[in-house]
């Protein structure tokens, strides 16, 4: 009987032991706010691997995201279809959403999930005017279609609803989208989603994996200060400003050599410009035209155009502008009132700087020969023919055909190598 109650006692005594010892399961998150470009993709690829080695038992991507580059989303979908732990995107908060390139992104996850109030959808392709020609048409929606497709086959959810969002550009909420079988299920918050997670299956590349998620300790992880100087350096609008004042300041210090401040400010925002630049899509026929626009408006100064080469110089930085950034996405686009205000503010610096440039041509000459005519100077002594005048601080040999008092006031009409011609003034 002893026996027997130790042998019970020393079982009861190791599960409790087990119990306490073992830990419990963490869950890494992350969130993406914000359109889909390659400081996306570097932080989705370094949570996945942090994640994977650290040993967690999965990933969650808080998304809401307007779209993005398509390039940049293939390589994130790949690197979550090729995760060795299980990446759930978590459509989120309330009111967000995954559109464009961010549906591709939901699709793919392991456990597609989606809070109240949320929608997604809306993956046509599209140009930047919002049209393209027939063939290019049907190209870009049948590779988007097909890829959408294959997500959708591999996770085991609505293809057909997957193909009609890049189609016909359907969205959907987060209730229809479970009663569809396009998200597995609707969460209110992390820890709901959890509990909802236990025990749920899915399928890696080294196997079969089984969650135990219920309870789970959360570890978020939030972007380093590289990654959100670079996220912002990556944003189209802010690389077209950051080139836009590199130009200008560049300008300026030519326009007045020695001023320092504008050329040194001037260089550090054309290279972070095209530091940005050439990490997004660019359209090289847009970068030209803005160049021509550059040109044109230098020439402005040079050549007397009433202002033709200005309005040229403008409708060119326009056309440019609008086609620099070659993407179909409207998240990778350079916002119509960023390409305005620029327009209008390199326009009006360069009619303020024709505006001065052909004042200064007015200006009567200050020195030289040229400056000394019509000054007013005092005569040292009288004189009939010739004499000595007192000149714009230097003394002067004067002639004069009409005679000068000691002391009066004469004005230079002429200049005959060191003799100055003079008149009395009254």
């Amino acid at each position: 009987m002893k026996r027997g109650m130790i042998v019970v006692l020393w079982a009861i005594s190791v599960f409790a032991l087990q119990t306490v010892a073992a830990p419990a399961a963490t869950v890494e998150v992350i969130t993406v706010d914000g359109p889909i470009g390659p400081v996306t993709q570097m932080v989705i690829d370094g949570a996945i691997k942090d994640a994977e080695d650290t040993g967690a038992e999965a990933l969650i991507i808080e998304l809401d995201t307007p779209g993005g580059l398509m390039t940049t989303t293939k390589e994130i979908t790949q690197s979550i279809l090729n995760a060795n732990i299980p990446v759930i995107v978590y459509v989120a908060p309330s009111g967000a959403s995954a559109t464009s390139a961010g549906i591709f992104i939901l699709i793919s996850a392991h456990f597609a999930v989606m809070a109240p109030g949320t929608n997604a959808g809306a993956a046509h392709p599209v140009m930047l005017e919002g049209k393209m020609d027939s063939v290019m048409s049907v190209k870009a929606e049948s590779d988007a279609a097909a890829n959408i497709r294959a997500l959708a086959l591999r996770r085991g959810r609505n293809a057909d609803w997957a193909e009609r969002a890049v189609r016909h550009s359907e969205s959907i909420t987060a209730d229809a989208a479970v009663d569809s079988h396009v998200v597995n299920f609707v969460a209110s918050n992390i820890d709901d989603l959890l509990d909802s997670l236990q025990d749920r299956t899915t399928n890696l590349p080294r196997g079969d994996v089984k969650l135990n998620t219920k309870g789970a300790n959360v570890q978020r992880t939030e972007m380093t200060w590289r990654e959100r100087v670079l996220s912002v350096l990556t944003n189209p609008n802010i690389a077209y400003i950051l080139m836009s004042i590199g130009w200008l300041g560049i300008l300026m210090e030519l326009y007045h050599p020695g001023a320092i401040f504008p050329g040194v400010v001037g260089a550090i925002c054309l290279i972070l410009g095209f530091y940005s630049l050439q990490t997004l899509p660019i359209n090289y026929a847009g970068l030209a035209l803005i160049g021509l626009a550059i040109l044109l408006f230098i020439l402005e100064l040079k050549i007397v155009s009433h202002g033709l080469l200005t309005i040229g110089g403008a409708i060119a930085m326009v056309i440019g502008s609008v086609m620099l950034i070659d993407s179909a996405e409207p998240g990778a686009r350079i916002s119509l009132t960023v390409i305005l205000a620029m327009v209008g503010t390199v326009v009006a610096f360069f009619i303020l700087a024709m505006a001065l440039a052909l004042k200064a041509r007015s200006r009567r000459p200050v020195t030289g020969d040229e400056g000394l005519i019509g000054q007013i100077g005092h005569a040292k002594s009288s004189f009939d023919a010739t004499g000595m005048i007192y000149v714009a601080g230097e003394y002067w040999q004067a002639s004069t055909t009409v005679p000068v008092a000691d002391g009066a006031r004469v004005q230079v009409i002429a200049k005959n190598g060191m003799v100055l011609t003079v008149k009395p003034v009254e």
